[in-house]
């Protein structure tokens, strides 16, 4: 195993941060894997722990000029989370991302739809609460996922991924009770250098892991 790629695909990834987990108690587990790739990774914690699965969804606010720089996310309902540092240093106002804002908050809305298919989602009221991600790079959709579960009271929140920049783990810390990381190098890049296989995770392919349930 070289020192990049260090996980064949996300759900081996998934096993691996599993038993990671399973040192741990937890009271009554929720495992929510942050869509699309993080529902794959989250399945497979999900299995180890025997805990239910269902999914969690923040859509990235974009740089203006370069959407795949994130300087915030939203969910489907409620405030975008940004990063003031990365405001500040781009000269950024929140108001100056409306529209993005809403463009990512009404897709948020569109894949919450096609992933629950009508049913309730699942409550995380009184619960330990995993959100699971691929990976943590900027952090800025974690953190934004971490605030609306933090409006259902869950017992507690963690969030766990095989791989994250020390950095933005550790600014996750004031959002979630844990952070949990199998990697954290100094040097990472994309997240999808840590995998041999990254190809991207269909909506398809999250309907049906969430029909399914753990293995």
């Amino acid at each position: 195993m070289t020192r990049t790629r260090a996980f064949p695909d996300r759900r081996a990834a998934g096993l691996r941060l599993g038993a990671e987990l399973r040192r741990r108690e937890w009271h009554d587990p929720l495992v929510l894997g942050l869509a699309r790739g993080g529902v794959v990774v989250a399945h497979a914690v999900a299995e180890t722990l025997d805990a239910p699965l269902d999914v969690a969804v923040a859509r990235k606010i974009g740089a203006p000029g370069h959407p795949e720089f994130g300087v915030g996310a939203v969910t489907a309902t409620g405030d975008a989370t940004f990063d003031a540092r990365t405001l500040h240093a781009l000269r950024l106002r929140p108001e100056d991302l409306r529209e993005a804002r809403e463009s990512e908050q009404a897709e948020a809305r569109r894949r919450e739809q096609v992933y629950l298919r009508g049913r309730d989602p699942e409550s995380r009221t009184g619960r330990d609460i995993i959100l699971v991600d691929d990976g943590l790079a900027t952090g800025v959709t974690a953190r934004a996922a971490a605030h609306a579960i933090r409006g259902d009271q869950p017992r507690s929140l963690a969030f766990a991924a095989p791989v994250c920049a020390p950095e933005a783990a550790a600014g996750l810390k004031a959002d979630v009770d844990e952070v949990v990381c199998l990697l954290a190098p100094d040097d990472l890049r994309a997240i999808g250098e840590w995998y041999v296989d990254f190809a991207q995770t269909s909506d398809e392919e999250v309907v049906d892991l969430l029909g399914s349930g753990p293995a």
